[in-house]
């Protein structure tokens, strides 16, 4: 015999989702605060695409000591923008794409790519930033990167890069064309 829940049960509420009988999944958001995480959130993000910019920008010129101030910015401005958004999805402050029909295919087309290159980008960037790391503390120093003990090690970071940096600028650039459509195009989804 199949059991029946009584209406409000989160058995039941998981699969109507009714706004009458179901309690809103986020009784405690606040809406400003979700809106407010999440402009903070783009902001942080726009900020680490920059950093990673100029930190590319820097070792090109052989500027490794700025190139490494540059990249750990872009990765602690990443890290922020993760908690932020992470915090932002635990509120409930979600999004939906309700723009033009003729739109959807390419705005989810651009929407899955980024998925799924942003959960590619974590790992990448930290194999990225583990090889540097090892590399300069079997370096010693900046200056001495060169040494035979960091050459290995340096070169790892430099394979790991090559994939790095175009991922972690196409997620940070679609992103922003993400969060510019959906300020235009979006609806907040309601519990």
């Amino acid at each position: 015999m199949r059991r029946r829940h009584p209406p409000g049960h989160p058995a039941t509420c998981a699969v109507s989702r009714s706004t009458d009988t179901c309690p809103a999944p986020h009784p405690y958001t606040d809406p400003v605060l979700a809106q407010t995480i999440n402009q903070w959130a783009v902001i942080t993000i726009v900020l680490s695409g920059l950093a990673l910019v100029v930190g590319v920008l820097f070792i090109r010129n052989g500027n490794r000591e700025a190139h490494m101030r540059a990249m750990l910015t872009a990765s602690a401005l990443a890290t922020i923008f993760l908690v932020l958004y992470l915090t932002r999805l635990g509120l409930g402050y979600e999004k939906k794409y309700v723009g033009p029909d003729e739109w959807r295919p390419a705005y989810f087309a651009l929407l899955i790519s980024h998925i799924i290159l942003a959960a590619a980008n974590l790992p990448l960037a930290l194999g990225a930033l583990y090889n540097a790391w090892k590399g300069l503390k079997a370096a010693g120093n900046l200056g001495n990167i060169d040494a035979p003990a960091a050459r290995g090690l340096f070169n790892r970071h430099r394979a790991w890069v090559r994939w790095t940096v175009p991922v972690w600028l196409y997620v940070a650039v679609t992103g922003w064309i993400i969060y510019l459509v959906l300020g235009r195009w979006g609806e907040v989804v309601k519990g």
